[in-house]
């Protein structure tokens, strides 16, 4: 047991995430780094192919009337979402620059829509508009930062998107901690501030502990 780290989620856990750490002694620290806010989506036509990069733009529509032909999506848990409400999911990867590969080698004659948030990335657009793939982008969540201080250094800070690193370095420095993050679109911004980083296997919030977990039991 490892009973002399302590890491901070930017992201609440649910108790059986929580448990994860508790059961391999590691202490914690928790709080949502980001505030997502979902919009009221007022949409009147059919689509045939949608994109969706986050359970966020998939909760926005989920009560909506149109009707989506097939879905493409990142993450295992976008799918699943996405399968609970009824959707077709016909591609799915681990991150938007993967998925927008996929569409520009496979689907380069289809129209297709964008679910997303504010500050969504940029690789997924930016693939598809060099291929001259016909793309139209539907804001329907908002993403706000909320800042807090941290007076003490983590031996491990654990990330769940790019916006949540943003909001802690605005009033924080990552130091000398070992960041874990979800994904290499959430590493990719890490990298700004740190070399030292982890990426899990699998973009869920139980690998990300998995991650730390192994890594701390590995300093004991």
């Amino acid at each position: 047991m490892n009973s002399n780290s302590t890491i901070l989620s930017t992201k609440k856990l649910s108790t059986a995430q929580k448990g994860l750490l508790l059961n391999s002694g590691i202490g914690f620290v928790e709080y949502n780094a980001i505030e997502i806010e979902l919009l009221d989506v007022d949409f009147n036509r059919d689509i045939k192919h949608a994109i969706f990069t986050s359970k966020n733009a998939v909760k926005a529509i989920q009560n909506s009337k149109f009707s989506i032909q097939n879905c493409f999506c990142v993450g295992e848990n976008t799918k699943k979402l996405l399968e609970e409400n009824g959707q077709k999911v016909v591609e799915t990867a681990q991150n938007a620059s993967d998925l927008g590969e996929i569409i520009s080698k496979n689907y380069k004659n289809g129209k297709f829509y964008f679910f997303c948030g504010n500050l969504r990335r940029d690789e997924l657009p930016l693939i598809l508009k060099e291929d001259n793939i016909e793309l139209e982008e539907e804001i329907v969540y908002k993403t706000h930062k909320r800042s807090k201080k941290f007076d003490r250094v983590f031996d491990g800070i654990l990330f769940f998107s790019p916006s949540a690193i943003q909001s802690y370095v605005s009033n924080n420095f990552i130091d000398k901690s070992m960041v874990f993050c979800i994904g290499n679109t959430t590493a990719s911004e890490a990298k700004k501030y740190t070399n030292n980083i982890i990426v899990a296997n699998k973009p869920t919030v139980e690998n990300v502990i998995v991650q730390a977990v192994k890594y701390f039991d590995k300093r004991i």
